[in-house]
């Protein structure tokens, strides 16, 4: 799944791919609002925290990625 994380005052997004579900990505992000910040973990290991206080939006992507082509 894909998620886009805009910051304040930055032009480019962040786009982190990860193996959870919009569900837990959305709770991570509920739990985050309370914290301070938004830690996350992509599909290759690496860790993005980001203070709560600089987010200007998430935007969770699909659970499936759409298929290209013709269907059979």
């Amino acid at each position: 799944m894909e998620i886009r994380i805009g910051i304040q005052n930055v032009s480019r997004e962040l786009i982190v791919e990860t193996d959870k579900t919009s569900d837990d990505v959305a709770a991570m992000v509920k739990e985050a609002l309370k914290g301070g910040t938004l830690d996350l973990t992509d599909a290759k290991g690496r860790r993005i925290i980001v203070p709560v206080g600089s987010l200007g939006y998430i935007d969770i992507g699909e659970e499936e990625k759409r298929r290209v082509g013709f269907g059979a």
